[in-house]
This record gives structure tokens, C-alpha cells and sequence, in this order.
């Protein structure tokens, strides 16, 4: 059953808490996130060198570490390729990674039967239009609070959080929360070697 102190607390600021959401958070078996306007902002920094910069939220890596821990995959499948967004993600041990992607719906399929995962044990995380490739194929469609207006109209939810600001953290509270109580969850993630690699 939901946490119902986090589902209290989520309802206070949520216009809309999607009929159906708790049964398929609690199905899910994959989650796949897109990085630029979902775990960054959207910016882009270049160094002096013509090197790109990216900025992640922190927060988001104890999620995107967590949710493999409770059994819930966790993927990338993104347009962008650079040397930090690699960086990231093996400081991460992410190991479903799609970096450099245009056809999104194709990384998807792939994905799906790398893993042997019915799209509808899938969730899928998106902000811009590419993203839309992927949206009408999962369970749970979600975008940031500031994703594109087409992307929210076609998402079976938006979070609270907006682009770089914990999406990805709002996402794992939301799965884990509908499975049991968050401070059970948060216990593997209170051990030192959780941290055995960066957050």
C-alpha cells in the first residue's frame, strides 16, 4: 500500500493524482529517464575549450542507484552524447545506456526485448517532443513540471518537480512509495557501501 504520508504531502501541492497510478507503480519493472530537461535543466555550459558541461541534481543519483536495489531497472535513452554525460553514468553504474539516440522508439523496442520486459511493466520519463516517440508505448507516461505543453498533454502524469530539480528522485519516491514504506526503502541507501560510488 502507498505511503500515505507521502501521498498526503504529494496531494497537498498536485492539482491531479491520476486514477489507476498506484497499480501501475506498483507493476512497474523499468523505468527509462531522458537526461537533457529531465535529470538537467536544459542548459548548456561550454568551457573556454569548446568542452560541454552538464549540471545533474545529485538527489537524482540516489534514486537512479536505489531503484535497481528494489528490483526496478533503470535506463537512458538520449539525443545528447558528451564526455560528462558518459562520466555520469558509469559514476552511476547505469547499465541500460542510449547516448547519441534519434530514434528513440527503436532504443526502446530494443531495450524491451534486451531485458525481456513488456512495455507495459514500463515507465517512461520525457520532456520534448522526441520523447513523444516513446510516451504512447508505456504504462506510465511522465514529464517534468516544465516539460513542452505536447508532452504534458500526452503524459499520464506531471510531477512537481521541474527539469534538473529532482525529477528523477520524485519518480523513485512515487514507484518505491506505492510498494512500501519510504523509510524501509531508504535503508539499503543508508549503508556505506551505497556510496561506494558517487551520488
Amino acid at each position: 500500500m502507498m505511503d500515505k504520508r507521502f501521498l498526503s504531502s504529494y496531494l497537498e501541492e498536485a492539482r491531479e493524482f491520476p486514477e489507476g497510478l498506484l497499480k501501475k507503480l506498483q507493476t512497474l519493472t523499468l523505468v527509462v529517464f531522458d537526461v537533457d530537461g529531465v535529470l538537467t535543466d536544459g542548459g548548456l555550459l561550454y568551457g573556454e575549450n569548446g568542452e560541454e558541461l552538464k549540471r545533474f541534481n545529485v538527489k537524482d543519483g540516489v534514486a537512479l542507484k536505489l531503484l535497481p536495489k528494489w528490483g526496478v531497472e533503470v535506463a537512458i535513452i538520449t539525443a545528447k552524447d558528451s564526455a560528462p554525460l558518459r562520466k555520469r553514468m558509469s559514476d552511476l553504474s547505469i547499465k541500460h545506456f542510449y547516448p547519441g539516440c534519434h530514434n528513440k522508439k527503436d532504443a526502446f523496442l530494443d531495450l524491451l526485448k534486451r531485458l525481456n520486459v513488456a512495455a507495459d511493466k514500463a515507465a517512461y520519463v520525457g520532456d520534448d517532443v522526441i520523447d513523444l516517440q516513446v510516451m504512447p508505448l508505456v504504462s506510465l507516461a511522465l514529464c517534468p513540471n516544465d516539460a513542452h505543453v505536447l508532452v504534458k498533454r500526452h503524459s499520464d502524469m506531471t510531477l512537481l518537480s521541474k527539469a534538473g530539480e529532482g525529477v528523477a528522485r520524485e519518480v523513485c519516491d512515487l514507484l518505491l512509495s506505492s510498494r512500501m514504506p519510504l523509510e524501509s526503502a531508504y535503508e539499503v541507501a543508508q549503508k556505506p557501501a551505497f556510496e561506494s560510488k558517487s551520488s
